[in-house]
């Protein structure tokens, strides 16, 4: 079963205004901006205006290699006249235009991209303006920082028990290798773990995701906290049988039935809601397991 990802919300002047993705760019639904707009407006009756056409054309001739220019100057030329009006679903139809989208559903409506939205919002009141522009700028600094949160967390958590299996590596198996391969007991032992936890081995990622490769990132970079938190356990697992003389085998088929174990206890945990906010740059890990009698 699959889930449509919820669109992120910003409050501008009491009122919800839904942001979401389209290609990979930010757009805001400039429906739910206008309704702090006073008095009967429409999208259509900002479109129709003339300097709205040309504010577009400039956009769409910036950032669109498949604007229609011809269909534009039409447009231009009609735009502002009593009796012209053009929608958005027209305006896109008619010149591959890229900025605004319409969509139609009971959670639809017409949505543009930031640049355009904040354009739109000047037509609310440049007060509304200003509010959108600083909600949309907060949003963006949550954003990243919860970025910066969970790229840490997992720099942290893999560079602690980086060092604990690799010393148990060399310590243990090397030494009582017959043809000892540095590199590749290194990267066999590491493979025992990608294939228990992700599937695959790191060769076998690498030809399944060609472009994050040559970007220089590996298996554990795509993992999510919660693998990356099931990894650490393997690892020190792996170090402590390697330790005991346990055979790789038998390590592996452990590994294996614990990671699933794990992968069922933390299908419902969501570690970024760990983080104990101090400030708005700064976070904890907050123990939520812990007894709250104590």
């Amino acid at each position: 079963m699959f889930f449509k990802k919820k669109n992120k919300q910003i409050t501008v002047e009491g009122n919800s205004i839904s942001v979401k993705k389209i290609n990979n760019q930010d757009f805001i639904s400039i429906t739910d901006m206008l309704k702090s707009k006073d008095g009967d407006f429409f999208v259509s009756d900002w479109l129709r205006n003339r300097n709205t056409i040309e504010f577009l054309g400039v956009w769409e001739s910036i950032n669109n290699p498949n604007f229609n220019y011809g269909e534009f100057a039409i447009i231009k030329s009609k735009a502002g006249l009593n009796n012209y009006k053009i929608s958005v679903k027209e305006w896109v139809e008619k010149t591959n235009a890229i900025g605004l989208q319409a969509e139609a559903g009971r959670y639809g409506g017409t949505y543009a991209h930031v640049d355009i939205a904040f354009e739109f919002g000047m037509w609310i009141s440049p007060q509304f303006k200003l509010y959108l522009i600083k909600e949309y700028q907060r949003l963006k600094a949550v954003e990243n920082n919860q970025y910066n949160i969970e790229w840490e967390v997992k720099r942290v958590i893999t560079k602690a028990n980086y060092s604990v299996h690799t010393d148990a590596v060399k310590e243990y198996i090397i030494p009582k290798s017959r043809r000892w391969n540095k590199d590749l007991e290194y990267a066999s032992e590491a493979d025992l773990l990608n294939v228990a936890i992700f599937g695959m081995t790191a060769q076998e990622w690498r030809k399944q995701n060609p472009e994050r490769d040559k970007a220089g990132e590996n298996i554990r970079d795509s993992a999510s906290i919660n693998e990356l938190i099931i990894l650490s356990n393997a690892e020190s697992r792996n170090a402590q049988m390697i330790r005991e003389g346990i055979s790789k085998e038998e390590r592996f088929a452990k590994i294996q039935e614990i990671a699933k174990i794990e992968f069922d206890s933390l299908h419902n945990y969501d570690a970024n809601k760990s983080l104990k906010r101090l400030n708005p740059e700064t976070y904890l890990l907050e123990d939520n397991t812990s007894d709250k009698k104590n």
